[in-house]
């Protein structure tokens, strides 16, 4: 394998992971390898222009069936911009980054173009609502890989499901389009850090699934992860949970697990042209 590789997969997964055998020496792979968020960026403008063509790209990604059932939303307003972002006073980066966009899943323009064919048809039911929302995560993928080959940092900002109804009032969105994240995106004022990675041996699965050795691998991966970046001494909810002698990702995952979000969001959609029956 080439060795380049060998050094951005320990920075990734904080192991030595050997794929098996020779790679391609690509240097986006090694890109991809090495990604990070940012939520911090510089006065720098992103030119409006780079923009549009990181938005063709997010829709040049792969759509279930061709019903290309996603939208993106660039909200440039700085009225309509503050508002969203005093929701969430504890993200100054949703109103201080230089672009934010809203990936929307979209099963309204289905049910249009049936009206418009003569073939109308109900577009609300599950199958629906997923398939617009895997539509929008993938182009919303697509324009975060786009836009960190270009130089750009992005942060995806999934929380505003949380107050769904004051977004889509904020928006203006109509029945049947729904946010699936926000999206930061600007020049990085700092290099960041690379968020570590379960191990492949945790995620990654040979003809059936086997998560048999999950308890080893992620206490393995608790440790490395530790040792590089500890969040000991930031526990979340110490009164509810107590304190842990050894405070690592899987502690603090099930911690906050365990306060479900996107309260109401179900709810809103089904208020919204949302059956989520099956079809």
């Amino acid at each position: 394998m080439t060795s380049g590789y060998q050094d951005e997969l320990r920075a990734r997964f904080g192991l030595d992971v050997d794929p098996g055998g020779e790679a391609p020496d690509d240097p986006w792979l090694r890109q991809v390898l090495m990604r990070r968020t940012h939520r911090r960026y510089s006065d720098r403008p992103v030119p409006d222009a780079l923009v549009r063509l990181l938005l063709a790209a997010a829709f040049s990604a792969s759509s279930k069936s061709d019903f290309q059932q996603a939208s993106a939303l660039w909200l440039r307003d700085r009225d309509r911009r503050d508002r969203l972002a005093s929701l969430f006073p504890d993200m100054p980066w949703i109103g201080a980054a230089p672009v934010f966009l809203v990936f929307l899943g979209d099963a309204r323009r289905l049910d249009r173009l049936g009206v418009l064919r003569g073939k109308k048809r109900d577009n609300g039911a599950f199958e629906g609502f997923f398939n617009a929302t895997v539509d929008a995560a993938l182009a919303m993928q697509t324009c975060i890989l786009a836009a960190e080959t270009v130089g750009l940092g992005t942060c995806p900002i999934s929380v505003l499901r949380n107050r769904i109804a004051e977004i889509a009032a904020i928006l203006e969105l109509p029945d049947k389009v729904f946010p699936v994240a926000g999206l930061c995106l600007g020049y990085p004022a700092q290099p960041g850090f690379i968020s570590m990675r379960l191990p492949p041996e945790a995620t990654v699965h040979i003809d059936c699934y086997d998560d048999s050795g999950l308890e080893e691998a992620v206490d393995g991966y608790d440790r490395r992860r530790d040792a590089r970046h500890s969040i000991k001494d930031r526990q979340r909810e110490p009164e509810r949970f107590g304190t842990a002698e050894f405070y690592g990702w899987s502690e603090d995952k099930a911690r906050q697990a365990a306060t479900p979000e996107g309260a109401g969001f179900a709810s809103w959609l089904k208020a919204h042209g949302f059956t989520l029956d099956e079809p």
